[in-house]
């Protein structure tokens, strides 16, 4: 396991900025790509699926992203 995954929660929610990063906040991305490759990679079914959390609200399971990136360090 990445050092990376081992900063994440067993379980719970993160929401976009927390995956990708947030230079405002300096929030340190988990996968370093642009938020439109993310979301085409989502689209594409390349990367997790997002889950509604409310109207305007979504996020991506931990365990989804924490298995991601498990699989990006495979060389997958």
């Amino acid at each position: 396991m990445t050092a990376i995954s081992n900063q994440l929660p067993e379980t719970g929610f993160l929401r976009l900025w927390q995956i990708i990063g947030n230079k405002k906040t300096n929030t340190p991305p988990l996968i370093p790509i642009s938020r439109t490759t993310f979301l085409n990679g989502v689209k594409s079914g390349k990367y997790p699926k997002h889950v509604k959390l409310g109207e305007r609200t979504t996020a991506w399971r931990v365990e989804d992203i924490r298995d991601l990136i498990a699989s990006l360090g495979d060389g997958a």
